[in-house]
């Protein structure tokens, strides 16, 4: 069923109502998580002399932001959620855009990499090809998207108070809207579990020229 214009509001309002609510115990959950390898993941696909310009697309309250700035980057993260938004310019000190994901404004290709961890999933299935040409957009030429969802097989619906999609989160399914951009690797995590144990699928994508 398509949803309209109204739907999609509801949808993004009460997926963030859910975390402006639980942002504290969000944050005392996620803060410590090990994502280097994801960070590095980006990292290592860009070309080009760093440092780098990222947009840490859902930044949520800054940890990984932080993360790239340690390691001699630029970073601004990109927010729905006004709770996450003040925590994340506290924690990582980086500039952070206050926008819903269905509702991009985004410089035109201004950034070497998006990094969007547990991101887009929380993008309805029929607005992601809008939302990755959008990032598409905001890519510098060559520039690369790293994305990290958990898998699943054709669900969409709600999940704790937030909207979700697992019709993305197979190999190769989340580009397949957007031939502009080209598979560089995709893993699954947590590292060194096995595969029953890995519901997240990160894969690394660059702009095709």
């Amino acid at each position: 069923m398509k949803l309209n214009p109204q739907d999609l509001k509801k949808i993004s309002r009460l997926t963030l109502e859910h975390y402006n609510q639980c942002s504290g115990e969000f944050w005392k959950g996620t803060r410590h998580h090990d994502v280097s390898q994801n960070v590095e993941a980006l990292l290592q696909h860009i070309e080009g002399k760093p440092p780098f310009t990222i947009l840490d697309f859902g930044c949520g309250p800054g940890r990984d932001l932080k993360a790239f700035v340690e390691r001699g980057h630029n970073a601004i993260g990109l927010e729905g959620a006004e709770h996450f938004v003040t925590m994340a310019r506290a924690h990582s000190g980086c500039e952070v855009w206050q926008q819903d994901f269905l509702q991009l404004e985004l410089p035109e290709k201004y950034f070497d990499g998006v990094f969007a961890n547990a991101a887009l999933f929380h993008v309805p299935r029929q607005e992601l090809s809008r939302v990755l040409l959008e990032l598409h957009a905001t890519l510098k030429p060559g520039g690369v998207l790293f994305s990290s969802n958990p898998r699943g097989d054709n669900q969409e619906g709600w999940s704790g108070g937030r909207t979700v999609c697992f019709t993305i989160l197979k190999r190769g399914a989340l580009m397949r809207p957007r031939p502009d951009f080209v598979e560089l690797t995709h893993y699954y995590r947590p590292d060194g579990a096995p595969r029953e144990q890995q519901p997240w699928l990160a894969s690394v994508w660059r702009l095709a020229s």
